[in-house]
């Protein structure tokens, strides 16, 4: 972690707010959106326990705005950390990233590294994607590993990088315009209920679609979480967004919100999604901006994904792949934590403090989403 723009901070002033951050944590304490930001920022590790204020009025069937929500309606919760990566060294280094989407029992492990049917779990082609995920043992349509490595590493920042596919290598990477790179937790670690976050800053380009989503560990669809989409055509335009299946008539339904975060592009944010027994309430900077009361269908645990597109046909704001796209563009991600909820501390009055900044959000329900 670094310390805020702005701030020199000494070696002593840093080791002497990181204990004060800790004693806070053992006395329970724990760090609300409101605290000074070196409670959270100057810890090497995200927080070991973490308190939200969240929504505990009605949730409705439909999501809703909740920035300009009475603030008597919100109550902390109380969360112990479940995962937490930093990106201090190579993502697939410790392993429990996989870089590429899984597959059921019947897919053969050798198919995922490489052959004429491995696109298939390294791209969505239906999504009209022009990149494939590759990682330096994937061989495209050989059987000999390519040494592409789409992740770098760089004072505890982890950019997933889509880069032009080198022409020499298109043949074997099936045609695809860009090579990218895709990180899940899908088989290593999956949750019902918490909090899922990740600390980024969002690219732009026309055909950029950067992702931190969640899918069930069942493998089946929906539901589908997206903790946080960007729109590489529209600077500063970050999208969360639910989605379910109704049952009776098998029909997706989704519902979400643009936000617009004007210094997304050039500054770490933090986004997240909590998740508890009766909604879901997504956060900005860990505070509220909208909420969702559960749909069917999340039954089971989730697993989250993050990765850097390129190119949609139909998701707008993003745009297809051409000669203006990038020929070089990075996902930097700086952490991605989850929390589970803590059953021994109960919810309490959230006590707003005066001043908050509310962030401009406005509804995205049309054509340009799921």
């Amino acid at each position: 972690m670094r310390p805020p723009v702005g701030r020199d901070l000494s070696g002593m002033q840093i080791r002497d707010l990181a204990l004060i951050a800790r004693v806070l944590v053992l006395i329970g304490c724990c760090v609300a959106p409101e605290a000074p930001a070196f409670s959270q920022d100057l810890l090497a590790e995200a927080p070991r326990q973490l308190s939200l204020q969240a929504t505990r009025d009605p949730a409705g069937e439909q999501c809703r705005r909740v920035d300009n929500l009475d603030p008597s309606s919100l109550a902390a919760v109380a969360l112990r950390r479940t995962f937490n990566d930093d990106f201090n060294e190579h993502p697939l280094a410790h392993g429990r990233w996989v870089p590429h989407y899984a597959g059921g029992a019947a897919w053969p492990e050798a198919q995922y590294w490489g052959g004429t049917g491995s696109q298939l779990k390294r791209q969505t082609k239906s999504n009209g994607e022009q990149q494939i995920y590759v990682d330096p043992h994937y061989g495209g349509s050989t059987s000999k590993p390519l040494g592409l490595d789409p992740f770098r590493v760089r004072n505890g920042v982890l950019s997933i990088v889509a880069s032009r596919t080198p022409p020499e290598l298109k043949d074997a990477l099936f045609g695809n315009a860009y090579i990218s790179g895709i990180m899940t937790t899908q088989g290593w670690f999956s949750q019902k209920y918490g909090y899922f976050e990740i600390r980024a800053k969002i690219p732009v380009g026309t055909g950029v679609w950067p992702a931190f989503w969640m899918l069930a560990d069942n493998g089946g669809w929906p539901p589908e979480i997206d903790v946080l989409e960007g729109r590489g055509q529209r600077p500063g335009d970050l999208v969360m967004t639910t989605h379910w299946r109704i049952p009776t008539t098998q029909k997706i339904e989704s519902c979400g919100f643009d936000f617009l975060l004007a210094d997304a592009s050039m500054a770490f944010h933090n986004y997240g999604m909590l998740w508890l027994q009766d909604r879901l309430v997504y956060f900005i900077d860990r505070k509220p901006v909208s909420d969702i009361k559960v749909p069917v269908g999340y039954g089971d645990p989730m697993y989250m994904i993050v990765n850097l597109a390129m190119g949609s046909k139909w998701f707008g704001g993003v745009g297809v792949v051409d000669g203006e796209s990038p020929q070089m563009v990075e996902f930097q991600i700086d952490r991605i934590s989850a929390y589970q909820i803590n059953p021994y501390r109960p919810f309490q009055q959230y006590k707003p403090q005066p001043g908050a900044t509310p962030i401009k959000t406005n509804f995205s329900g049309g054509a340009d989403d799921r």
